[in-house]
């Protein structure tokens, strides 16, 4: 009997944890970080370039507010620089050393960007899950007539609101999770997903990495008939990712209506695909496109607020049980 009442006891105490982190979602935080990022003042946060330093050293800020410790040393920045040939070549940019080597042996492009990396430790210290967006935006076309700046509200201001309001959320539960949860916020990923990439080359503990949840556009709505639309990618081979979102629309009341996407390996489209080629399993919520994608018009007033709190309530409830299921 003792067994049994210890075991309910600590269900209870899980699920108090659970309701507090959720309760403290809500849409004039996610409208207080999308405002800061996609003001013009940023200058649409192109990689490299001084919008995006100082979007970074906003997320930085909010981290410390929070309580999160970085997930390296004493600096939540991961510095990395790409190169890529003189802009009239054709070429991508690289952040492999290797690719990097070969490049600067003749007339090359260079930029300097940085990650933005925090984490909340976990009972298991080998283990991990990773929440993720990418910051980072188009920048400003000079030549453009009109509205010179991309915005980037939903691409992907949208999505950096739900990462930090989920790192707030782990703290507001007062609960230490099973693994360790790193926060992040992806540098150049309009320029090829290079902050991604340059993180999992240079992660010495990949294998441990148990799954990842990726945000990209996550604030808009494709049809007006459909204003609780979500596209919900998730890795095939893991049924029990699919399953959690459907138990917790049902349990908490969520306002979402999901288009289901198993995908067998998750390779394409985001930073998701940085982690997917690992067989890293992942999610990625995602609103589809609309006629604002990659325009100077992709503004915060164009948001669905509505959509975006109960999309980051929804992934919430995911990162709790990627970091607390003990197998999936």
């Amino acid at each position: 009997m003792w067994a049994i009442g210890s075991c309910s006891t600590s269900f209870l105490q899980a699920q108090t944890a659970v309701e507090k982190g959720l309760k403290s979602i809500n849409r004039p935080s996610a409208e207080a970080i999308v405002g800061f990022l996609a003001d013009d003042a940023l200058q649409g946060r192109e990689a490299g370039m001084i919008g995006s330093r100082v979007a970074a050293r906003y997320l930085v800020s909010c981290l410390q507010e929070a309580g999160i410790a970085p997930l390296y040393d004493d600096s939540y920045y991961q510095p990395f620089e790409a190169c890529a040939k003189e802009r009239q070549q054709k070429g991508r940019w690289q952040v492999h050393p290797d690719s990097i080597a070969q490049l600067k042996q003749g007339t090359h492009r260079s930029l300097r960007m940085a990650n933005v990396l925090g984490m909340i430790p976990g009972e298991r210290t080998n283990e991990y899950v990773v929440v993720g967006a990418h910051f980072d935006h188009l920048g400003i076309d000079e030549t453009l007539a009109g509205d010179k700046i991309y915005n980037g509200a939903d691409d992907n201001a949208s999505g950096v609101s739900a990462v930090m309001q989920i790192a707030r959320a782990f703290q507001t539960s007062g609960k230490k999770p099973l693994r360790n949860v790193i926060i992040a916020f992806w540098d150049g990923e309009e320029k090829g997903l290079l902050g991604s990439k340059y993180f999992m080359q240079h992660c010495d503990f990949v294998k441990d990495i148990k799954g990842y949840l990726n945000f990209d556009m996550i604030g808009r709505n494709n049809r007006p008939e459909q204003p609780e639309h979500v596209v919900y990618f998730y890795t095939e081979a893991h049924p029990a990712l699919g399953q959690w979102l459907k138990d917790d629309i049902a349990r908490y009341g969520l306002k979402l209506q999901p288009d289901y996407r198993p995908w067998d390996r998750p390779v394409g489209g985001s930073d998701n695909a940085s982690f997917a080629v690992h067989d890293i399993p992942i999610i990625w919520y995602h609103t589809d496109g609309h006629p604002d994608y990659h325009q100077p018009s992709d503004h915060a007033d164009k948001l669905n607020w509505e959509k975006v709190v109960e999309i980051t309530k929804a992934s919430f409830l995911n990162a709790w049980n990627l970091a607390n299921e003990k197998s999936y």
